[in-house]
Parts: structure tokens; sequence; C-alpha cells
């Protein structure tokens, strides 16, 4: 492929994607209590609804490196968020439960797609690049997410529709989906490992590779859980038993995603200097630690502090299961990342459900043991995997 970019273009590009993936629907996330309300669903009725998303993902995920071999990751990733962007529209404009439901599989089997497209693209670049980069496109997410939070909350308190913020914040996201496309090109050579062509690599048992990718998957799925559970229920544990404003209340999940940004911000460096394992199983500490003062009833300032440590805690545990994925031996590049991008989300499937029947039956409080039990498993595997967390970035083909 002949192209005029360059590395920092194309990271910029990349970037984009990340930023927008993660605006899109995190835009919709502080309304969760006004639709909860509307559509008069119980905390329980919630959170089955809301498991339409990662269900979807779940159906379509599979099929992501398919469609990035047959179109490419850029393309996928940018006709993928414009649909993304018009399935999180209707769900703000949903009026009945049923049409919520199927406007979030949508997003969510959209989403699935855009995701891997968008990690095996990063990837690339960051092999471009020379030097350790997905963290920092993971902290870009984080920071379109808790953009995303901070539109949504302020929409709320101004009293705007929520389908009026979300057709226009899916018009504006679209067009700029389209521009990240544009200016990401990324050398044919750079978008495969040279580990790929090696014939030891190529001799692997299938089998071998499940074995390497399963404990991979579930590293993701406890930071996904954390992930989920900031997404779907932060802001509503603040709003329902905390004596938080309304105002704190709405920018709860702002606050973990800000942690988030800031841990993946610092996550290169810090591989860099004590290693892969070394960060992810401290993160996992920073979970656990971080919902000890939610789960024992601190007041609403305490709960927030615990919930950004929380963020902070999780920061690095996805991005280090894609980075280890993408080079896992006995499978091509890119199918690595397309797996774990499927399996992790099968997590996603129990979190809400489990949450909300466990608030009902106890509290939403004590509930947050849930990630509280998600950080310490993350911890131990990370202390486990830190042979296959080592491995540096490999060097490339031409």
């Amino acid at each position: 492929m002949t192209t005029t970019s360059t590395p920092g273009r194309a990271r910029l590009g990349v970037s984009l994607m990340f930023f927008t993936n993660g605006v899109l629907l995190s835009a919709l996330l502080p309304r969760y209590p006004e639709i909860k309300d509307a559509l008069g669903l119980s905390n329980t009725g919630f959170g089955l609804t809301v498991v339409a998303f990662p269900l979807g993902a779940i159906v379509t995920a599979a099929f992501a490196g398919k469609a990035v071999r047959a179109f490419g990751s850029r393309t996928v990733t940018a006709v993928g968020s414009v649909l993304l962007a018009a399935g999180t529209a209707t769900a703000g404009l949903s009026d009945v439960a049923w049409l919520f439901f199927a406007a979030l599989f949508v997003a969510g089997a959209l989403d699935a797609v855009v995701d891997a497209a968008q990690n095996v693209h990063g990837v690339a670049v960051e092999r471009w690049l020379g030097r350790s980069a997905i963290n920092s496109f993971h902290a870009v997410w984080s920071l379109g997410a808790a953009s995303g939070g901070a539109i949504g909350a302020w929409a709320a308190a101004q009293d705007v529709a929520i389908g009026t913020q979300m057709v226009v914040n899916g018009v504006v996201w679209s067009l700029v989906a389209l521009v990240a496309s544009a200016i990401s090109a990324v050398p044919d050579a750079h978008l495969h490992p040279v580990e790929e062509a090696s014939d030891a690599t190529q001799a692997r048992p299938r089998r071998h590779a499940w074995v390497l990718l399963a404990p991979l998957v579930v590293l993701a799925i406890c930071g996904t859980l954390v992930e989920d559970v900031a997404n779907n229920w932060v802001v509503l544990l603040l709003g329902t038993e905390t004596s938080a404003p309304t105002a704190v209340a709405g920018l709860g999940l702002t606050v973990v995603l800000v942690a988030q940004f800031v841990g993946r911000l610092v996550g290169d460096p810090m591989t860099d200097r004590w290693g892969r394992a070394a960060v992810a199983r401290t993160g996992g500490l920073l979970v656990a630690a971080g919902m000890v003062p939610v789960v024992l009833g601190a007041a609403y300032p305490l709960t927030l502090v615990g919930f950004a440590v929380m963020g902070f805690g999780c920061a690095t545990l996805v991005p280090a299961a894609f980075a280890a994925a993408d080079r896992v031996p006995g499978l091509p590049a890119g199918t690595g990342i397309a797996l774990l991008g499927w399996l992790m989300r099968l997590g996603f499937l129990l979190t809400s459900p489990v949450v909300g029947a466990f608030s009902d039956a106890v509290d939403l409080r004590t509930a947050m043991l849930l990630p509280l039990v998600a950080g310490l498993v993350a911890a131990v595997l990370a202390h486990r995997l830190r042979g296959s967390l080592s491995v540096r970035p490999a060097p490339t083909a031409g």
C-alpha cells in the first residue's frame, strides 16, 4: 500500500477512533436513571434490559476478524462507528422497553466489531512506532468516555431531551470517525508481526494457543467487569444509596473514567519501568482497595474516592490483555485480539443482571463486592501470567 501517512498522523487517527468509540455510548449512560424511571423498570428489570448491549456484542464479535480481513480495519471502524451512532441515538429516542433493548442490542453488536477493528489497527500503529502505545490509545478511549459522561450529565442538568442529545452526539462523532479513518493509514509492512511468518509459530497446535489465550480472557473480563459496574451502576448507587446531590451523582461515571484515563496515560511508562505484569497486579489490588469504602457505606465523598481508585486500578488490565493476545503463538495476527474481544464480553452477560439481583435481594452497596473480588482475581492472574505479559512488541518486517 502506498500512503502519505506518517506514524504520528496514524497515531492521531487511531486516537480519534478510540475517542469516538468512548464518547458515543457514554453520553447516554448518565441518563440511565431517567430512562429506568420512564420505562418503569425495577433494578432487576433494568439489569436485564441493559444486558442487551453485551448480548449484541457477543453475537457479532466472533465475526470481527473476518470483517477486518475483508474490508480493512480502517473501513470497518469508520462505517461501524457511524452505524453505532445511529444505534445509540435510537436508544435515546426509545419510549418503550423493547425498543430500548433492541437499540442497545444493535449498538452492542456494532461496538464489538468496531472495538476489535480499532485495536487491530492500534497494534499495527504501535508496531510502526516501534514502542508501546496501546495504553495511550485506551487512555484516549477513557477520555472520550469521560467526555461523553460529562455531556450526558450536563444535558440532564439542563433538561435537554435524551433523544435530542443523542442525535446531535451521533452526528458530530460520526464525522470525526470518518476523519480518523482517512488519516490513519498504515503501510502493509507494518500490519503483521514478523513472528507470524515463523515456521515454529505456524507449527504450534491451535489447542496450545487456546491454553495461552484463556487466562488472558479472564484477565480482560476482570477489567471489563469493573467498567460495566461503572457504566451501569455508579450513578444509580450515588443517587440512591448516598446523600450525594443529583449533579454529583451524575458525574460519578466521569470520576471513574477520568481516573481510568490517568491510569492509562501513565500506563506505558509504568510498564516500561516495572513490567506489564507488575503494573496489572498492582492495578487489581487497587480495584479491590477502592471498593472497600463503597461496600462499607462510607459518605459520598469517600465513596467517590473509592470509585476513582477503582478506575485507576483497572486502567491497564484490558490493554495488557489485548497486547498479549495479539502475540499468542499459533494464531494469525489480529485473530487473538478478535477472539479476546469476543470472549471477554461474555462477562457482560452476567455482570449487570447479577448486580441487579444482588441489590434487590440485599442492597446495591453490598453488590459492589463483585468488582472487589474481580480486582483480587486480576491481581492473582497478572502474577501467574508474568511470562506472557512480559512479551515486548515484535520487530516489524520491512
